[in-house]
């Protein structure tokens, strides 16, 4: 707050002068030389006591002045909106006091020679600060809140974070420890939303040093950190009894190592990005061992340096019989209704579709009496033991099922993969290059089923904008999100997605109706997102009528056989 100028000899201060804006209606009772307009007592040519000061450009004060200073308590507003109460000393805001801002912001609190300090609080655009100040800064014990919920409780040194404290992010993470400079340096502790907890060193608030991190499932690395990552020596303990204790780089086994895996088999040698690398031996449980030169997990050598047949190659020499096999293994139709099934998994690297897959097959075959089933699927494991799902073994698979189906019996087929916002089923096999899997090129090749009643469920992200091009009377569809939305749950270690747990592992344990079973999903999914903090996906379905009405005929049917059959019957356990 500028000094105000003593007064001009009295007989040219007492002037009168027409009002300005918002004045009050009496005369001014003296006029400075930079033309303010005073109101109050004027004493040996100073402003003394109660009184207000209109300046020029439109902002006023008033309140009591001394030795035509402002001093004590008063109120003034500035020409662009700027608004304070509460004490002045000398010209100046000092002690207790209330600012508003052009901007909107408002601090309420002490002021020391016009600016923020002692205790105070602050909000400006969102953000809110509760604590101590110190030249107009947030400076000693506070809390500050930001817009979108992250926070920080603790010491403060010129605005910053500095001493020790609590930050959340917007997430619900915490990390704590000492501060400095708004990064979180030296011992302190992280924990995460999903219950991650990590105890140890930190540089500019990534884990550096000697630490030990725990996932939310269990798994627990601990070591050096190098930047945010275990790199270094160091030891992973997995939740599923797994153990590795060598070399890692950026969390991978990276290095000479010692694992110990939850089957019972051991490796010992070198690693690289996680598997194994150069020379090593793996014991298996069995007792058997397999030692030589690997690559990305593959032994290409054995202990004599003599080149091994690639698995690669010798799956693919195996997939026209497996998938011939496959297909010749599907029965024959028979007068009453019956269920088909066919069953795939589409990413090769994460083991979760193929289990969820196998779960559905079996389920399909025990609850729902499958007459016939065809599982196609990738996975990294299993390239010589499992026909590979791609576009033309699907295909061709479909047409197998057209050909040994009839037309009163009922197509089941589900779909597991992660999804693009293009609307394609990703099909990987790791080390081959396949194509994927677009909604135009699905319903062309389900053509020849277009006679058959079937249900066609598709669990990936977007899978709701499969539904404009397969939906018809006889094809129910339903999908594990909305057209625009992702899904959750495709992780290397989980046996179901989201949606696959809740229609087949829950809802379809339920009912055997299918869209109380959908709806029942669909909550289900919604109330796991809700809790895990996701953005809904949203699950979406098209449910003719005539395909409802067969799947009921369906199960009615089964029923009335079941009842109807003899002991003789049941099959017998084989020993």
């Amino acid at each position: 707050m500028r000094r105000l100028v003593t007064l001009a000899p009295l007989s040219l201060a007492l002037l009168l002068a027409a009002c300005g804006d918002g004045e009050p209606l009496l005369p001014p009772d003296a006029i400075l030389p930079d033309g303010g307009r005073y109101r109050g007592a004027v004493v040996d040519g100073l402003l003394q006591g109660p009184g207000r000061l209109d300046y020029r450009n439109g902002s006023w004060f008033a309140g009591s002045f001394k030795d035509g200073q402002l001093h004590g308590a008063g109120e003034w507003h500035g020409a662009h909106g700027e608004h304070y109460v509460g004490e002045f000393q000398q010209g100046a805001r000092h002690g207790q006091g209330t600012l508003r801002q052009s901007d909107g912001s408002t601090y309420s609190g002490g002021f020391v020679d016009g600016r923020f300090a002692g205790e105070g609080s602050l909000e400006q655009q969102g953000q809110v600060y509760r604590g101590q100040f110190k030249n107009h800064a947030f400076d000693g014990l506070g809390t500050l809140t930001n817009a979108d919920g992250s926070s920080f409780q603790g010491q403060f040194r010129n605005g910053q974070p500095d001493g020790q404290g609590v930050r959340r992010d917007e997430y619900g993470n915490q990390l704590s420890g000492e501060f400095n400079n708004g990064q979180l340096h030296g011992m302190g502790s992280y924990q995460g939303a999903d219950g991650e907890l990590y105890s140890g060193t930190f540089h500019n608030s990534l884990f550096h040093g000697k630490g030990r991190y725990q996932s939310a499932a269990g798994d627990v690395w601990s070591g050096q950190f190098v930047d945010g990552a275990l790199s270094g020596a160091g030891q992973f303990q997995g939740a599923d009894g797994s153990h590795y204790r060598g070399q890692f780089r950026d969390w991978n086994y990276h290095g000479a190592g010692h694992l110990s895996l939850a089957d019972g088999s051991v490796y010992e040698g070198h690693f690289a990005q996680g598997e194994y690398a150069g020379s090593g031996s793996l014991t298996r449980a069995d007792g058997s061992v397999h030692s030589g030169t690997w690559l990305r997990g593959q032994r290409l050598r054995d202990e004599h340096q003599r080149l091994l047949p690639d698995p690669l190659e010798l799956g693919l020499l195996e997939q026209g019989r497996l998938l011939d096999a496959a297909i010749a293994g599907l029965p024959a139709s028979t007068p009453q209704i019956e269920l088909y099934s066919l069953t795939l998994a589409g990413d090769g690297k994460q083991s979760v579709f193929l289990r969820e897959a196998d779960y559905v097959a079996q389920l399909l075959d025990t609850r729902f009496a499958a007459h016939g089933n065809i599982t196609l699927a990738n996975h990294r494991d299993h390239l010589a033991d499992r026909p590979l799902a791609t576009r033309e073994s699907l295909t061709r698979a479909v047409q197998a099922l057209a050909e040994r189906s009839g037309a009163e019996d009922l197509i089941f087929i589900y779909l597991t993969s992660h999804g693009s916002r293009q609307h394609e089923l990703n099909l990987d096999q790791p080390r081959l290059q396949l194509a994927d899997l677009p909604a135009s090129e699905l319903a062309a090749l389900l053509t020849p089923l277009r006679e058959r009643h079937k249900v066609l469920v598709i669990s990936a992200c977007y899978s709701g904008g499969f539904i404009p091009l397969l939906k018809d009377d006889k094809t129910l569809v339903m999908t594990a999100a909305r057209a625009d939305r992702v899904s959750f749950g495709c992780s290397e270690e989980n046996d179901f997605t989201y949606f696959g747990r809740a229609l087949f592992a829950e809802a379809l344990h339920e009912t055997d109706d299918l869209q109380r079973a959908f709806t029942l999903a669909t909550e289900k999914v919604a109330e796991r997102e809700q809790a895990d903090g996701f953005e809904a996906s949203e699950p979406q379905i098209w449910a003719p009528q005539a395909v409802l009405t067969h799947w009921r005929e369906l199960r009615e049917q089964q029923a009335k056989r079941a009842l109807s059959a003899t002991p003789t019957d049941k099959p017998t356990a084989s020993h």
